[in-house]
C-alpha cells in the first residue's frame, strides 16, 4: 500500500514546500536551493535543503524540468498549499470593492456586476451561479384579457423571473373572472416560495366554483414554466483572457473557452459545493472534467444564513494566485450574501 505523501511531512520541509509553491506561482521559474537559502531565508545549509528538495520529490509533492536543477509544484502540492490557505483564513472575509446598493432588488444585475469585479480584481474567469427558481417565491401575477377568448397569464419572482402563458378557450372569457383571478392570486400567492405545495393547494383550491377552477387549471403551466428556464450563469472576463493570458497557458483557455458553450457542465461544477455556506478549492483532476485538468477552480457559496443560494467561483491555470483568489471570492460572496438577504426579506 503506497504511504501517504503529507504523513510524517517535517515543519521544515513544510516550510521549504510553501516556499517553492509561493515562488513558483509568483514567477513561473523553477526554484532551487540557493534561492531558499539567499533570499527565502532558510536557516539550513544548502545541502540540507537539497536533500529535503530531494524528499519531497520523491514523496510526489515537487517535480523539476529536465533542463533546470531547480523544482516545481505538483498538482498535490498546490492543493496542500490551497488547503492550508483555507485553515488559515479569518472567520469573516476582509473587505472587497463591490458595491450592490444601488441595484434595489435587481438580482440579475447584481450576479452580473459581482463577475465582472471579480474578474478584474483577479484577471481570472468569473463565474456566479443565479439562485435556482424553486428557491425563489412569487412577485406578482398578472393576468391580461388579451381578447374574448384570449388570456394571458404572467408570473413574476423575486429574483426577476419571468413567464408568459398564452392560454385560448373556446368560449369567451368573463372579464370578472379574470380580474377575480388576478387578485386570487397575489393574494394566494405573493411571497410563496416557487415549487411548494402551497402553490398547488391555490390552484387547486375544492372550494372555488366549477369555473374558477377550470380558469385556474389553464393557467397553471405559467408557474411551471418558469421554474423550467434553466439555472443562469454569469461569467465575467471571458473575453480578456486570451489577450491578457500568459502565453503558457493559451491552451487552457482556448480549451476553457470552448468549455463555456457547455454552461450546464459549469454550472455542474459550482453546483457540487451548494449545500453549506462555505470557501473550497478543487485541482486539476479533483474538477473531473478532460478540459480542466490543467486548471483550478476557487469558489464560495452566497445566500441566506441557513441556506446556500448560489456560488461565486474564479478558473484560472492551477498556477494561480490561490491566497487572492480565496480571499476575492470569499468577499464576492459577502456582499452578495448582504444583497439577496435583503431581496429574500422584502419578498
Amino acid at each position: 500500500m503506497a504511504r501517504d505523501p503529507v504523513v510524517g511531512l517535517t515543519p521544515r520541509q513544510r516550510e521549504i514546500l510553501a516556499r517553492v509553491v509561493e515562488e513558483y506561482i509568483a514567477t513561473g521559474q523553477p526554484v532551487g536551493s540557493h534561492y531558499l537559502v539567499e533570499r527565502a531565508g532558510l536557516k539550513v545549509s544548502s545541502s540540507t535543503v537539497r536533500n529535503e528538495l530531494a524528499e519531497l520529490e520523491a514523496r510526489g509533492l515537487l517535480t523539476h524540468p529536465h533542463t533546470s536543477a531547480g523544482r516545481i509544484p505538483t498538482e498535490l502540492a498546490y492543493r496542500l498549499h490551497a488547503q492550508a490557505l483555507l485553515a488559515s483564513q479569518q472567520p469573516r472575509p476582509g473587505p472587497f470593492p463591490l458595491d450592490l446598493s444601488e441595484l434595489r432588488r435587481e438580482i440579475d444585475s447584481a450576479l452580473e456586476a459581482t463577475s465582472e469585479v471579480l474578474s478584474r480584481a483577479t484577471h481570472m474567469l468569473a463565474l456566479v451561479s443565479a439562485p435556482q427558481l424553486e428557491t425563489t417565491s412569487v412577485r406578482h401575477v398578472e393576468i391580461v384579457l388579451l381578447n374574448p377568448r384570449t388570456v394571458m397569464a404572467v408570473v413574476i419572482t423575486s429574483t426577476g423571473g419571468v413567464a408568459k402563458r398564452v392560454v385560448t378557450f373556446e368560449a369567451s372569457i368573463d372579464a370578472g373572472l379574470a380580474k377575480w383571478a388576478r387578485e386570487y392570486l397575489n393574494e394566494r400567492l405573493a411571497g410563496v416560495r416557487l415549487g411548494t405545495n402551497a402553490v398547488r393547494r391555490a390552484l387547486e383550491e375544492p372550494s372555488l366554483s366549477a369555473a374558477e377552477r377550470r380558469f385556474l387549471a389553464a393557467i397553471q403551466p405559467a408557474f411551471t414554466d418558469v421554474m423550467q428556464t434553466g439555472q443562469r450563469l454569469y461569467l465575467g472576463g471571458a473575453a480578456e483572457l486570451l489577450e491578457s493570458g500568459r502565453e503558457d497557458e493559451a491552451g487552457l483557455y482556448r480549451h476553457i473557452l470552448v468549455m463555456l458553450e457547455r454552461r450546464a457542465a459549469l454550472l455542474e461544477l459550482l453546483g457540487e459545493a451548494l449545500d453549506p455556506l462555505r470557501t473550497w478549492v478543487r485541482v486539476g483532476g479533483e474538477l473531473d472534467h478532460p478540459a480542466l485538468q490543467d486548471a483550478a477552480l476557487v469558489g464560495a457559496t452566497y445566500g441566506l444564513t441557513n441556506r446556500a443560494l448560489g456560488a461565486v467561483g474564479l478558473l484560472g491555470p492551477v498556477r494561480m494566485d490561490y491566497d487572492k483568489a480565496i480571499r476575492s471570492v470569499r468577499g464576492a460572496a459577502q456582499e452578495l450574501s448582504r444583497f439577496v438577504e435583503e431581496v429574500y426579506e422584502d419578498n
